[in-house]
């Protein structure tokens, strides 16, 4: 089964053949080499793209120059500047590629096609809008009520491993809105509570 085909099936189970041909037909590969951007902020993307291998990181460049990373996209993640295609506005966001990332693309003007013509996907969209929303709104609730310590607790409680395992430490301290030399202190004192 394609991977994107699969990661439908997460959402509607019910997605035959004849549903999923339309998409499959608009579908195109894309690599991105380590440090290249599948959106910058500034520009215009109205695509999706499921990430097959590799991993991404979401980011917002801010104007004194820092950047302020929110997520990271390993396999199986769809991503997106999904507000971009939802309003046609240049992108806000970045996202970047950390390795070589291999994606399958495909246009959003095709997506909003197949939610009038097909409710399958009309379903999904809903379904995967509302996901999206609870881990957007987690994320804003550990960085309005958790100190930096309680967030990296809570990022070792959530089996987020690949972001420990995966992702260089100076972007896990972005990541969690702490510099690096605050991220290695909190790591050393949760080491030490824990070894008690």
């Amino acid at each position: 089964m394609h991977p994107l085909r699969a990661y439908l099936h997460r959402f509607v189970p019910a997605l035959t053949d004849a549903d999923w041909q339309p998409l499959a037909e608009g579908l195109r590969p894309c690599h991105l080499t380590r440090g290249e951007h599948f959106v910058q902020a500034g520009e215009r993307r109205p695509e999706l793209a499921l990430l097959l291998s590799g991993s991404c990181r979401l980011y917002f460049p801010r104007p004194d120059g820092e950047e302020r990373t929110t997520y990271f996209f390993f396999e199986n993640h769809l991503l997106a500047d999904y507000s971009g295609c939802l309003t046609g506005q240049p992108s806000q966001l970045s996202i970047q590629a950390l390795t070589d990332t291999e994606l399958v693309v495909f246009d959003y003007a095709l997506l909003r096609r197949l939610y009038d013509e097909r409710p399958v996907y009309e379903r999904f969209g809903r379904l995967m809008a509302e996901y999206h929303l609870l881990g957007t709104d987690a994320r804003l609730v550990e960085h309005l009520l958790l100190s930096p310590e309680e967030r990296y607790r809570a990022l070792l409680a959530s089996g987020k491993t690949k972001i420990l395992e995966r992702i260089p430490q100076h972007l896990v301290a972005n990541y969690l809105g702490v510099t690096p030399v605050s991220l290695s202190r909190i790591r050393g004192r949760v080491a030490r509570t824990r070894g008690q």
